[in-house]
């Protein structure tokens, strides 16, 4: 059983996703008009869109490297947090109508509802809204609490007839987004479980038939996700186009030297600055976690 001095703090969040992309101009221009991002930076080592000076993607350009298979561990996808249903709204309407990106589908996940997409390169975008937390079952108790959440349907046109708004589709750009959950692929659930929740201190909050796992900090639905459904069995990742980088805020530096700490017993290679902490998962999927805030843009999930 986990000591609570092992988890991460109740104030934990999400920050930018890097992606390794091929074409930084194609894909630029798709998260800025399919999702409403803006260029907040950009330099020889790519470009941050974001939201209200919130960076939330870095496009790092890789020419050169391939795409990855489908079964290989890598992103799943990147899940945007939206305040109300209206912006939600606003951006799920832009990103259906942004030519090179591809709409997957959609869910009432009972704790929220989501709406999936890829980008130009393959990489899933969820963009989803929290539905009060009061709202939310949950099951069990201790290690074995678990938040209830399933797969209803979620019709996309009916969505937008009922909460889209002419104010959030002027204003897109200036609503706060943020960087709710990041969803890995990977090649076994019972490893991803030993990883996030053993060592890195992330609660356990549900699974999925063995096949999935879902993480948080603080009570939230899940902070992370990693899943098999394409990759069960699948190595660590090749240099690939694809995931680059997770970004992790923690409060404060202290967070940041009892981590390492972890990681260290665990024999984790890891490289610590003081003020962040960088690392591999065991599908080499590289983790930042750094002391501080987000910055602006949405709130962390309370």
């Amino acid at each position: 059983m986990q000591q609570e001095s092992d988890l991460l703090p109740s104030a934990t969040g999400m920050g930018t996703v890097t992606l390794k992309v091929d074409s930084i101009a194609t894909m630029a221009a798709y998260y800025q008009a399919g999702l409403g991002l803006e260029v907040l930076a950009e330099s020889a080592e790519g470009v941050d869109l974001g939201r209200k000076n919130a960076p939330l993607i870095r496009l790092q350009p890789a020419a050169g490297l391939r795409l990855p298979s489908q079964g290989e561990a890598g992103l799943f996808h990147t899940a945007l947090l939206f305040e109300n249903r209206a912006d939600l709204a606003a951006t799920v309407l832009s990103a259906a109508q942004a030519s090179a990106g591809t709409f997957v589908g959609s869910a009432d996940h009972l704790v929220s509802e989501a709406f999936y997409f890829a980008d130009p390169e393959g990489n899933g975008i969820e963009l989803y809204f929290d539905k009060p937390r009061d709202t939310w079952q949950w099951t069990g108790s201790g290690a074995q609490k678990s938040v209830v959440m399933d797969n209803v349907a979620l019709p996309a046109r009916t969505y937008l007839e009922d909460y889209l708004t002419e104010d959030a589709v002027t204003g897109q750009t200036q609503a706060a987004a943020g960087v709710g959950h990041v969803h890995l692929q990977v090649g076994d659930v019972p490893t991803a479980e030993a990883f996030y929740v053993g060592i890195l201190g992330f609660e356990r909050t549900a699974g999925w038939h063995g096949q999935a796992l879902f993480v948080s900090a603080g009570g939230y639905h899940h902070h992370m996700a990693m899943n098999v459904w394409n990759s069960r069995g699948a190595g660590p990742r090749k240099d690939t186009l694809g995931l680059g980088e997770v970004l992790i805020h923690v409060p404060a530096p202290d967070e940041v030297d009892a981590l390492a700490a972890r990681l260290a017993a665990a024999g984790i290679d890891r490289h610590s600055t003081g003020a962040e902490l960088c690392f591999e998962d065991p599908w080499k999927n590289r983790i930042r976690v750094r002391a501080g805030s987000p910055g602006a843009g949405i709130a962390q999930p309370a």
